[in-house]
């Protein structure tokens, strides 16, 4: 069993043990948990790191969904995401809407300890890196773990559930 630094990150941990997946914590300094900053301070490639994003129906009743994409690319919420949900319009849940749903905070969301009926999708192109690293349910722990562990912990993998940015 691993230490966590605090009571969210313990429940992810608790979870990704119950569900027999290997993994390694990194502990992270809170200022640098987004993404760029992440990647930037501790020198992990930006392709080896996955975002949990949660997104939302924007009617009632809401339905929700955790994405997993690659942050070298763009979650597809206004194709794809909209019709796995079977809804007319979605978004990104703001900040308040994911801790009020799952205890995370931006830069901390994570695949593991969702609430029940929340789908785990995970775009296809995570499962070719041999490993990524993903939030640990708070901002100041990383997960690093192989993408297939991800199957472990119910994750779907959904072709086109991301798109690569268009050059500027």
């Amino acid at each position: 069993m691993s230490s966590a630094p605090d009571p969210v990150a313990a429940r992810v941990l608790a979870a990704l043990d119950a569900a027999g997946v290997a993994y390694e914590t990194l502990p992270c300094d809170p200022a640098f948990a987004d993404t760029a900053a992440f990647c930037q301070r501790y020198g992990v490639p930006l392709e080896r790191s996955a975002n949990t994003i949660l997104v939302a129906s924007r009617s009632e009743p809401k339905r929700y969904a955790a994405c997993v994409v690659l942050a070298t690319t763009r979650l597809d919420v206004n194709h794809t995401v909209r019709k796995r949900l079977g809804v007319r319009r979605c978004s990104f849940a703001d900040a308040e809407e994911t801790r009020a749903l799952t205890g995370m905070e931006i830069g901390g969301v994570t695949v593991a300890a969702l609430p029940e009926g929340v789908p785990l999708w995970v775009d296809t192109r995570v499962f070719q890196q041999p490993w990524v690293i993903v939030g640990g349910g708070s901002r100041n722990l990383k997960v690093k773990l192989a993408p297939a562990e991800l199957l472990k912990i119910g994750a779907e993998p959904v072709e086109g559930l991301a798109f690569e940015p268009q050059p500027a």
